[in-house]
């Protein structure tokens, strides 16, 4: 019903493109270096790492939990292997210069 008795005065204002309160730039379509993306997905993948290592860290010495002395072995090296395989990737990305901004 809004649609037959609402006023169709479709001006140039009012049908532009609107973001922010500023006029558009450039086309949204534009391309973006691919720097971004990498910088994003290692931003991602140090965010998991961290997500992972927190609750570790809280759960694997908790005396409430009793967890006995071979679990707790096993725990800290398994999260020793994974935070060497991340330092293993990093150290790769590092070294292939896609840390560096060109």
């Amino acid at each position: 019903m809004p649609m037959v008795i609402a006023p169709k005065d479709p001006d140039p204002e009012k049908v532009s493109t609107y973001e922010c309160g500023f006029n558009a730039f450039d086309d949204a379509r534009m391309k973006f270096d691919v720097q971004f993306y990498i910088v994003a997905i290692l931003f991602i993948i140090v965010d998991l790492d961290v997500a992972f290592l927190f609750p570790w860290a809280v759960t694997l010495f908790n005396p409430t939990l009793g967890a006995d002395r071979g679990f707790q072995i096993f725990a800290f090296w398994s999260m020793f292997v994974f935070l060497l395989v991340f330092a293993i990737g990093f150290l790769y990305e590092w070294k292939k210069g896609a840390l560096e901004w060109r």
